[in-house]
This record gives structure tokens, sequence and C-alpha cells, in this order.
């Protein structure tokens, strides 16, 4: 499968090839929602805690006698059901990660790749480099493109005049190749790809 390659300045550069096997697959939503539901587990922080009746500085006597009141029969003034004791059945600190094999994680990211393929979102850029590290001028260059929504994938390293001049415009990433995930792939409505990150795909999924 050929793609048309342009220049940043929206000028042709040739043409590139695109393997099958990475953008050519049917997109299942069910690999699809495994990986981002994995990826979002991971990045939750799992820091949440409230304090339990075990936890709140309270007294833990007897609030009043057990017979002879005509109330109902309590002990610690920590329980639950009281104001300013402690929370029942709150969340505690611990982690959300899962366990994903790798093999569906990388399927999964085949399967994003393929569903921007399909839905035409796929824009293959000659080289992500920018003369200036100006965000008004890069901004300027993405409107004549049509890029409001887009996430930008260099090389392994990447130029460091246009990541700068990228990293203050709203709803535009730039990762490099390493970077690379199914999240951030279907958040954004463009997939900017750079020659030098075809190929390192290619490279990856050999």
């Amino acid at each position: 499968m050929e793609l048309n390659v342009k220049t940043l300045e929206g000028k042709d550069a040739g043409k590139v090839s695109l393997s099958d096997a990475i953008f050519g697959l049917e997109p299942r939503e069910d690999i699809l929602a495994r990986v981002v539901r994995w990826q979002l587990a991971k990045k939750q922080q799992g820091t949440h805690q409230a304090k339990g009746r075990a936890d709140v500085a309270r007294t833990g006597a007897k609030m009043y006698k057990q017979k002879g009141t005509g109330r109902a029969r309590h002990h610690s003034a920590r329980a639950p059901q009281f104001r300013g004791g402690g929370k029942a059945h709150g969340p505690v600190a611990r982690s959300h990660e899962h366990d994903l094999p790798k093999k569906v994680r990388a399927l999964g990211l085949r399967h994003a790749l393929s569903a921007k393929l399909k839905s035409e979102d796929v824009i293959v850029i000659d080289s992500l480099v920018a003369a200036d590290a100006k965000t008004k001028a890069l901004a300027s260059t993405f409107e004549t493109l049509g890029l409001t929504n887009a996430l930008f994938i260099g090389g392994a390293e990447l130029d460091s005049n246009f990541k700068l001049a990228a990293q203050n415009i709203p709803n535009i990433d730039v990762l490099p190749i390493q970077g690379i995930n199914v999240y951030d792939i279907l958040r954004r409505g463009k997939l900017v790809l750079s020659k030098a990150a075809v190929e390192a795909l290619e490279e990856r999924f050999k």
C-alpha cells in the first residue's frame, strides 16, 4: 500500500510503501479497548486513601451504657454511621496495574495504526524539522496543512526546534518513535508520521 509523502510546507515529496501487516489489518475494537484500559490503569496513581474507623483520631470508649437509656446500642463514636467517624469501605492506596500479554500490546498498536489508515487519518511527512523554535510560525504551518488535532511521531531523535515550537500548541502532541502508543494515537484526530518513524515501525514489526 502506497501513501503520498508531503513536506511541512505542503509540497509533494514522493511516495512511501506501508506494510499491510502493520497498516492493513481490520481493526478490532475489543483489542484496542483492552490495550487502552491497560494503559490508563498503569497511569493511575492509586494514592487515594480514606480513613477507616481504625484511623480516626477519636475516643474508642463506649458512648453510653448498654441498657436503661432507651436509646440504640452503640459502642465507639468512630463507627461509620456517626459524623466524624471512619469511612466504611473507603478507597485504599493500591496499584491499579494489571497484566496484558506483550503479543496483545503489539497487536493493539498495529490495529490502532490500521484504524487510523482506514479512516484516512494518516499523513506521512518527509521530516519533522523546524528552522526556528517559533510556535506562531509552526502553528500557521499546521493550519495550512489542516492539522488542528494531531499526534506527530518522529524518529528516534526529535528535532529540538520542532518539539519546542509544537509543545505550546493546543491539541498537538509530539513523540519519538519509542513513545508511540495506542491511547495517544486514538485520542488525537490525525496521525502524522515522519519517514523515519515509518521505517522504524517496519523494522519493529519485521
